[in-house]
């Protein structure tokens, strides 16, 4: 895991709900194993957005989506062309 995955792991689990916190640092760790395999597909990201939406802690909804589409903006070099649907 680089930095940046390190960074955005650290903001998201400090707003999950405490009882999802393993859950989501599982789901989280699939995510970018796939994503540094070059394995991440279009498909993974749309399972992936709604299984987190449910771990996250209601009033912190816009911030995570604020600051996910930042962090895919600065990934999506990492996904290959053809895996983008």
């Amino acid at each position: 895991m680089n930095n940046g995955q390190e960074q955005f792991l650290s903001f998201i689990l400090e707003r999950v709900q405490a009882e999802k916190v393993e859950e989501a640092k599982v789901l989280l760790a699939e995510n970018f194993k796939k994503l540094a395999e070059g394995n991440l597909t279009q498909d993974d990201i749309m399972q992936f957005i709604p299984r987190m939406i449910a771990l996250l802690k209601p009033e912190k909804l816009a911030e995570v989506q604020t600051v996910a589409m930042q962090f895919a903006e600065n990934f999506k070099d990492l996904l290959p062309d053809n895996k983008l649907g």
